[in-house]
């Protein structure tokens, strides 16, 4: 067997990615320690092979201009241009859809998994990966919320809708053919805002979630060796 290849993946996401501590305030902005981020977990799993890519924004949404903190936050709109800056990509992994749960939205879950279609389309769609090719791709269903803290208003009703999440993202990653992983099944959120998660949840889903893309890779290590 040839050894495996450099290889390439482009986190894509909102705090959660970005690794935003529970905030008591607006205007707490820490930011947990690059090895404690769940992408910073996962490249020291993967190891020195994978060249891994943090781009994560807070309260980024999937196709959503946000009237009150800005169109700069519309995951849509950004995603083709950091596909042409960051290729030859080989595998993006998405984890969007919390900001979509604000009560200013007014969303059902459903219309959130279709959301989620419409990025993976735009990746689909794209010749950022490998020889022009479109990169494979991993839809990640975000934790459920809580409504707690100083957030509990801005996410009103959002809690309910986050465990329908699940089931959604699933189904929209059935239909374009994506790979699926369920974030709450390892992370859960801080009581102390209710939607950033703990530093012990960044670390079983970065572990998870670099299982997961260790899994893909050995199956495209043994596609190539079967041409």
């Amino acid at each position: 067997m040839r050894p495996s290849l450099d290889r390439t993946v482009l986190c894509f996401g909102d705090s959660n990615t970005h690794g935003t501590v529970p905030m008591s305030g607006p205007d707490d902005l820490a930011r947990y320690a690059r090895d404690i981020r769940w992408p910073g977990v996962m490249a020291g799993v993967l190891g020195h092979e994978w060249h891994v890519i943090e781009e994560g924004h807070p309260g980024r949404t999937t196709v959503h201009d946000d009237p009150v903190d800005g169109a700069h936050k519309n995951g849509i709109a950004m995603l083709p241009a950091l596909l042409e800056s960051h290729r030859p990509i080989d595998l993006v992994l998405i984890m969007l859809g919390t900001n979509d749960l604000k009560a200013r939205f007014s969303v059902p879950p459903s219309d959130i998994g279709i959301s989620l279609e419409r990025l993976a389309r735009v990746v689909q769609a794209s010749n950022a990966g490998p020889s022009g090719a479109p990169p494979d791709l991993i839809l990640v269903a975000p934790t459920p919320i809580e409504e707690t803290g100083w957030l509990a208003g801005m996410f009103a009703g959002g809690a309910a809708k986050s465990r329908s999440l699940d089931t959604a993202i699933a189904n929209s990653a059935a239909r374009v053919g994506a790979k699926y992983v369920n974030a709450g099944a390892y992370a859960s959120v801080d009581p102390l805002d209710g939607i950033h998660l703990t530093s012990d949840g960044h670390r079983a889903l970065g572990i998870a979630l670099a299982a997961t893309v260790t899994e893909w890779s050995a199956a495209q290590e043994n596609g190539r060796e079967t041409c």
